[in-house]
């Protein structure tokens, strides 16, 4: 990811869902003005779910996913229709590519049970319209009226949006990128990592050790997503390595508002930084940001129960090349079984990897998510609570085994470790 792009985790994702040749290739392709899918006559020309970051006007940065069909068939087939139930955990917006000629079918009204079980938006949209004999197009006006919509400004979540488009003829393709707009703003909340807890003017100290993990000369991205914030809110941004922490505090002249810390030095920088100065971590804010605080710090205390044999997941939710004294499959294992002084079965997933039946664990225990949509996270975390399984997060989980979680959330005014 370069410096001036969006992080797809904060990108809107859009998905385009449907039988195999409703023509969902050639739609995406028509929105987003690009040969971005292969398109062919011939059925299952899309095998892997197809990602692309782009710039969508009116929406801004988003993240579109053109997906394999749903009815697919066969042991491959069953293998690319569940990659297409997975998008749907990351999905903001979900489109309906319905062949205009032939109608809705059993694996399209499955899906909108999908959409709906799941709290997605979504737009019914029936393309090759074009085909239709008897179907009459109003001059300079792509679509026909719009069933759902109100005022095609506010739509019910729980129904569905309708179009019809040609994404041959480009016909109705400006209506719809209009009412995927629409869908999306609906879904959009203001969140901020910290902006809202500091004021203009504060001097707020980041800690920033030098990882091993990260490349040379860049930050990690929630690093350089909580400056932005602060920049944001003009406070100001003090950055420095734990080793010069102490110097620094006595060096600024004022006290600083808070100070934010890697939670690998949560530790370290708890015994620099005087009582009466807020103290909490990057992985900490990130989970606030992202919707799991409140669970995730119900569920650290679980780790007090944690009994010989119970199994521990520990899920990233990107992927990177492990170094010899990582984060997630070293450290952590590491402090934890210190921690509880049981012998423990430690699992770790990446990426896409996370198991899709959590009931086998009695914790787990994920990264920042900072990687992944507000809506992945979420989802994460539905299936562990739906299951009785506790979820924490990485800082949580730390603060908590160093004795310091009580002292990193007093910063959150509703949130109590009881």
């Amino acid at each position: 990811m370069g410096m001036n792009n969006t992080p797809s985790g904060e990108r809107i994702h859009i998905g385009f869902f449907g039988r195999r040749n409703a023509g969902k290739s050639s739609l995406v392709n028509a929105v987003t003005g690009q040969d971005l899918a292969v398109v062919s006559e011939q059925k299952g020309t899309t095998t892997d779910p197809v990602y692309k970051a782009m710039e969508l006007l009116p929406l801004g940065p988003v993240m579109i996913i053109d997906t394999p069909g749903f009815d697919d068939e066969g042991s491959l087939g069953e293998l690319r229709v569940k990659k297409t139930k997975q998008v749907l955990n990351k999905t903001d917006v979900a489109v309906l590519v319905v062949d205009a000629a032939e109608g809705m079918c059993p694996c399209d009204e499955e899906l909108t049970a999908l959409f709906k079980e799941k709290k997605i938006p979504y737009i019914v949209a029936f393309n090759k319209a074009d085909l239709l004999e008897k179907q009459a197009w109003p001059e300079g006006q792509g679509s026909l009226p719009v069933i759902g919509m109100k005022g095609q400004t506010e739509v019910q979540p729980e129904n569905a949006a309708v179009i019809v488009v040609s994404a041959l003829k480009k016909q109705g393709i400006y209506e719809l990128k209009e009412m995927i707009g629409s869908l999306a703003a609906s879904e959009e909340n203001e969140r901020r990592l910290v902006g809202d807890l500091v004021r203009p003017g504060d001097f707020i100290v980041l800690v920033v050790p030098i990882d091993s993990a990260a490349p040379k000369g860049r930050l990690i991205l929630p690093q350089q997503q909580m400056i932005r914030d602060l920049l944001e809110t003009g406070a100001v941004s003090v950055v420095v390595k734990e080793s010069e922490l102490a110097k620094t505090l006595t060096r600024l002249g004022q006290k600083p508002a808070m100070v934010i810390t890697d939670s690998q030095a949560f530790e370290e920088v708890s015994q620099i930084v005087p009582s009466d100065i807020a103290l909490t971590s990057f992985s900490i804010l990130m989970a606030r940001y992202k919707g799991l605080l409140t669970t995730a710090v119900q569920g650290v205390k679980a780790i007090d129960k944690l009994k010989d044999g119970d199994r521990v997941l520990i899920a990233e939710g990107c992927t990177h090349h492990r170094q010899c004294d990582d984060i997630g499959t070293v450290k952590i294992p590491r402090w934890l079984k210190k921690y509880t002084g049981k012998e423990l079965v430690i699992e770790t997933s990446s990426g896409t990897g996370f198991p899709e039946d959590l009931s086998p664990y009695a914790l787990v225990i994920h990264c920042g998510g900072c990687m992944l949509n507000e809506r992945e996270v979420r989802c994460r975390m539905q299936c562990a609570v739906d299951v009785g399984v506790p979820i924490t997060n990485y800082g949580i989980v730390i603060a908590y085994m160093k004795g310091i979680l009580g002292r990193s959330i007093e910063i959150f005014p509703d949130l109590h470790l009881s």
